[in-house]
């Protein structure tokens, strides 16, 4: 084999993995924001068009009383009452919120979906179906991407203790307020999201925020955390709260 062809099928070599490298670029830094936010405009217009028709993802709430009946003379032979249909939860997947970060910008809004499944979160931000549901006591955590299919949370270190988290579940509007700077931990650290975390310095149980994002930017070695607590709440009906006017 002369010199020539080894040169010349080395620079081919060259150029096809060249051209490969730049098509995975492509796909990671623009076709995946692409699909990311055509999914997640899908979402939220699926979201809109449920609460224009009155209908409202609801979880199943953290205490569920019945009362008792009052006594009675029924025969033995009356059947018994028909058990209260069970209250609707998040359905897996599915959108039931959206988020708006004051500090990201004013166009900054996503879907929360329920889960945090791969492909659940190329569709939007992914609630971890373990913790609290939105507004309820407990820890209602959020996932999301800080890079590629959409960078939702690319700015993720730029939040700061006192900035809003506003979501909204189509009835009512739910104001958290961040209480520290973002902490950097292990995928490992699964307390973050626990009821009450121990490393976000909340004196005991109340109404939490977490949001989780991958750190360094553009790996997943680590995580960035930010806690919140519940601020204020208020009914769509009475318009957009004023950490979204700010």
């Amino acid at each position: 084999m002369s010199v020539r062809l080894i040169v010349r099928t080395f620079s081919e070599l060259c150029i096809t993995v060249g051209t490969v490298i730049v098509l995975f670029v492509v796909y990671v830094l623009f076709w995946t924001g692409v699909k990311a936010d055509s999914a997640a405009a899908g979402q939220i217009d699926q979201l809109r068009n449920q609460w224009s028709q009155g209908t409202v993802a609801a979880p199943v709430p953290e205490h569920t009383t019945t009362p008792k009946p009052a006594p009675t003379r029924a025969p033995a032979t009356a059947p018994a009452p028909a058990p209260a249909p069970a209250p609707k939860a998040y359905r897996d997947g599915r959108p039931f919120a959206l988020m708006y970060v004051p500090r990201f910008g004013k166009g900054w809004d996503w879907p929360v979906l329920e889960g945090t499944e791969v492909g659940t979160l190329k569709k939007g931000l992914g609630h971890y179906a373990s913790t609290a549901a939105l507004g309820e006591s407990g820890n209602f955590s959020v996932a999301g991407h800080r890079r590629t299919y959409g960078d939702p949370f690319k700015d993720f270190p730029k939040l700061r203790p006192g900035d809003a988290v506003v979501l909204t579940d189509g009835t009512t509007w739910f104001t958290y307020r961040i209480d520290n700077r973002p902490y950097r931990t292990v995928p490992s650290d699964v307390g973050v999201i626990d009821p009450v975390p121990d490393k976000a310095g909340f004196d005991g149980p109340g109404r939490y925020l977490t949001l989780t994002t991958c750190e360094p930017e553009w790996g997943s070695s680590h995580r960035l955390i930010v806690w919140a607590h519940l601020d204020a709440t208020q009914p769509v009906t009475d318009g957009k709260p004023q950490a979204l006017h700010s």
